[in-house]
């Protein structure tokens, strides 16, 4: 089972949604509209809070080995 990480690759501002993306296997542009979306419905700072509790209790994406090990 996948783990749920930051993104380092699809990242705009701290990855989070790029991550909640790639877990899954969505578009992370999908994620990020469907964040935005929630937060003009239901207000931005609740949404805001809940952005950055990801951000400290998700881990960053291990980084890629590059020697194809």
């Amino acid at each position: 089972m996948k783990k749920l990480y930051r993104s380092r690759t699809n990242k705009l501002i701290l990855g989070v949604c790029g991550g909640i993306a790639e877990r899954f296997s969505f578009n992370p542009w999908l994620v990020r509209l469907l964040f935005l979306s929630i937060g003009l419905l239901t207000g931005i700072l609740p949404l805001v809070g809940i952005y950055l509790l990801g951000w400290v209790f998700m881990p960053q994406a291990p980084l890629e080995s590059g020697n194809g090990n």
